[in-house]
């Protein structure tokens, strides 16, 4: 399987690369331990190049590149990475398969 990254995901990262005072090498995603049922996802910019054993995910010729761990991996695969406006909020959504459920806030998953 793989990750898919939207359209509307691309362009935020694109735009929000744009606004740091250097250019990161990437977007790194992930999952990490912690929240109320056990795991978060992990979004944070990457200033330096992908380790030897990171899938990388790149779109529009290199300009927007996202790195991910092999353990995140596995359990991102077959995951939707898209980025939704609404009223009150706006940010990034994975849509993954892989989830068993997930808190009230919506912020923290369990595998």
């Amino acid at each position: 399987m793989a990750i898919e990254v939207t359209e509307k995901a691309i362009a935020a990262i694109k735009t929000a690369a744009a606004k740091r005072p250097t250019m990161p090498k990437a977007l790194r995603v992930g999952i990490r331990g912690g929240g109320c049922t056990g795991f978060s996802y992990l979004f944070e910019w990457s200033d330096t190049d992908a380790c030897a054993q990171d899938r990388v995910l790149s779109f529009e010729n290199g300009a927007v590149n996202v790195f991910i761990d092999p353990k995140s991996f596995t359990l991102l695969d077959g995951s939707t990475l898209d980025y939704v406006s609404a009223l009150m909020s706006s940010g990034f959504k994975w849509v993954n398969p892989n989830v068993k459920s997930t808190c009230s806030c919506g912020e923290s998953v369990q595998f």
